[in-house]
């Protein structure tokens, strides 16, 4: 399908599958409600886990979250790429985190993901596959294992098939929840070596 046909399924609350630098996605608008539902029951995602707000650029979600020195050291080196950082919010423009008062953030590494939301703004995102299933990295894969319960699949070639990194940059130590293509020891290497502690990814999936 098109990247019109994605943008208008968004704005008119639907729930689409994008590509990105690092796998397939499912995504909607994060203001909408009855969206961000969506993904969670195409998904049968627990109610406990967040979903992560992809953006275009860093002045895109600046409202939403506290970007600290050590985020902001992250996404100068990182961004766009395959680094989701955990940051504090500042407000609740969106209905996502649903809970929680941290949100994942990234900025995917992908022309198409980025040409979609230069279009639609931030959008709430999750791995475009059942709970607890392998992550998708074709659409051809996506569309067959949820493509009757998404409304546009858009096409971008074979994805890289591995989750994103993600470090949660609201405590003292930087904490790396889940491994990635970008490596734990690189991501603290940078930071200046602080000791971290590293969690299996209560965040994947």
């Amino acid at each position: 399908m098109s990247l019109d046909a994605a943008v208008r399924a968004i704005r008119r609350g639907g729930v689409v599958v994008i590509p990105t630098d690092t796998v397939y996605g499912l995504a909607c608008d994060p203001a909408n409600t009855a969206a961000v539902s969506r993904i969670y029951a195409i998904k049968r995602r627990p109610d406990g886990l967040e979903l992560t707000l992809l953006a275009a650029s860093l002045h895109d979600i600046e409202e939403d979250v506290d970007l600290g020195p050590a985020a902001r050291t992250l996404a100068a080196a990182y961004w766009p790429g395959a680094l989701s950082i955990v940051s504090s919010l500042r407000g609740r423009r969106w209905v996502i985190p649903r809970g929680g008062t941290t949100l994942s953030v990234r900025i995917p590494d992908h022309p198409i993901a980025l040409e979609l939301l230069r279009r639609t703004g931030p959008l709430a995102t999750t791995s475009a596959n059942r709970h607890g299933e392998p992550a998708a990295d074709t659409a051809e894969g996506v569309a067959a294992a949820l493509g009757a319960e998404v409304d546009t699949v858009l096409d971008g070639g074979r994805s890289a098939g591995l989750a994103s990194t993600i470090i949660d940059c609201t405590t003292t130590t930087p904490r790396v929840l889940r491994d990635g293509p970008i490596s734990a020891t690189a991501l603290l290497s940078l930071l200046g070596g602080f000791p971290a502690s590293t969690t299996e990814g209560q965040r994947s999936q």
